[in-house]
C-alpha cells in the first residue's frame, strides 16, 4: 500500500474560482469521445447480421454491470466487500467502459451525493440543465482532476492509483482481443456501439432520474424511481430508493423492482467472490408508510428548478444497515 499524496488534487469549486480551470470543453481530451459516436455509423457499411445485434446487447449489459457494480456500488458506496484481487478486477471491468478512472468516478459521485441538486452539484439537471448534466460536465476542463481526498479509502491501493492514472489501459487491451475474435464487425458491434450506448445509459441517471419518475421517499433532492431507466441501467433507475439510503447493494427494494446488478452480486456472493451485501432494514424500506398527507403531497409535487431543496447535513455517505 502507498500513502495518500500530500498534495492530492481537489475538485474545482462550482464557480471555477481560485485559479481553477474554466468550465469549457476540452477539445483535445474530448475528441476520442466525439469520434466514437461518429464511428457507430460504420455499421451502415458492414453487412448486417442479427448475431451482431445480440453481440451488442450482451456486450452492453456486460459493460453496464461493470459500471453499476464497480464504479458505483463498490467504489463509490462500498455496498459490499471483496478481496483485493477482485477489487482490481472490478476496477478493470468498470474502466472497460472508458468513463475515466475508478477513483475519479467515485470521487465525483460522492461529491454529487453530498451536494445533490444544489449549486455545488456538478451534474444537477435542475441547476445546470439537461445536456450539461447528461454529458457536458464529463467533457469539461473543470472536472479533469481526481480528488483523492474524497476517495482516501481506495487511494491507498497503488494498483488502483496506477489504473486510475492510466485509465485507458483496459480499453486498449480490449481492442486487439475483439479484433482477433472477429475483426472489424466484432470490434464495432461488440465494442464501439455498446460502449457508446453504455455512456448514454449511464448518463441518464444524472440527467433523467432527477426529472422523470415517481418519488416514494422524501429526500433532500429531486431523485426519482423510473422502471425504464432501471432496465436500461441494470437497477440504477431506482434512484429515489438509492438517494434515500445510499450504501445498499440492492437499489430495487421490492420484488417488482428489477435490479439485475443485485442478482449478479447475489450469484457472486453464493460462490464467495463477494460478501457482506448491505441491505436496507425493513423499517427503512417501509418508512414511507408513516408519511402524513402533507408529506405525500410533497412527494407528488413537480420538481422546482429554481428553488434548492434542503441542504444535506453530512458530507459522508450514510452508514449502511444490515
Amino acid at each position: 500500500m502507498s500513502a495518500l499524496p500530500k498534495n492530492a488534487p481537489r475538485l474545482p469549486d462550482s464557480n471555477g474560482v481560485n485559479g481553477r480551470k474554466p468550465d469549457t470543453l476540452n477539445w483535445v481530451t474530448s475528441l476520442p469521445f466525439l469520434l466514437t459516436h461518429l464511428l457507430c455509423f460504420a455499421a451502415f457499411f458492414i453487412g448486417f447480421k442479427w448475431q451482431y445485434v445480440l453481440l451488442a446487447l450482451g456486450s452492453y449489459y456486460f459493460q453496464m454491470v461493470g459500471v453499476t457494480m464497480g464504479y458505483h456500488r463498490y467504489f463509490s458506496h462500498r455496498a459490499f466487500k471483496t478481496n483485493r484481487v477482485f477489487q482490481f478486477i472490478l476496477a478493470f471491468w468498470a474502466q472497460l467502459t472508458v468513463q475515466k478512472g475508478v477513483l475519479w468516478w467515485a470521487a465525483n459521485h460522492r461529491h454529487h451525493h453530498r451536494y445533490s441538486d444544489h449549486d455545488e452539484d456538478i451534474h444537477s439537471p435542475t441547476k445546470k440543465g439537461f445536456w450539461y448534466s447528461h454529458m457536458g460536465w464529463v467533457v469539461s476542463e473543470r472536472y479533469e482532476a481526481t480528488d483523492l481526498n474524497r476517495i482516501k479509502d481506495f487511494a491507498r491501493f497503488p494498483e488502483l492509483v496506477w489504473l486510475n492514472t492510466y485509465h485507458l489501459v483496459p480499453m486498449l487491451l480490449a481492442v486487439p482481443v475483439l479484433l482477433a475474435i472477429g475483426g472489424w464487425p466484432v470490434l464495432l458491434w461488440g465494442g464501439v456501439i455498446p460502449l457508446t450506448l453504455v455512456w448514454h445509459g449511464t448518463f441518464t441517471i444524472n440527467s433523467l432520474s432527477h426529472i422523470f419518475g415517481s418519488r416514494r421517499y422524501l429526500t433532500t433532492d429531486t431523485s426519482r424511481n423510473n422502471w425504464l431507466l432501471a432496465l436500461i441501467t441494470c437497477g440504477e433507475g431506482w434512484h429515489n430508493n438509492h438517494h434515500f439510503y445510499q450504501n445498499t447493494a440492492n437499489q430495487g427494494w421490492f420484488w417488482w423492482e428489477v435490479d439485475f446488478t443485485y442478482y449478479v452480486l447475489k450469484a457472486l456472493a453464493a460462490v464467495g467472490v463477494v460478501k457482506d451485501l448491505r441491505l436496507p432494514a425493513e423499517q427503512t424500506r417501509q418508512s414511507f408508510q408513516a408519511y402524513t398527507a402533507e408529506q405525500r403531497a410533497q412527494l407528488n409535487a413537480p420538481a422546482d428548478f429554481k428553488a434548492a431543496p434542503a441542504r444535506m447535513p453530512s458530507a459522508q455517505p450514510q452508514p449502511a444497515e444490515t
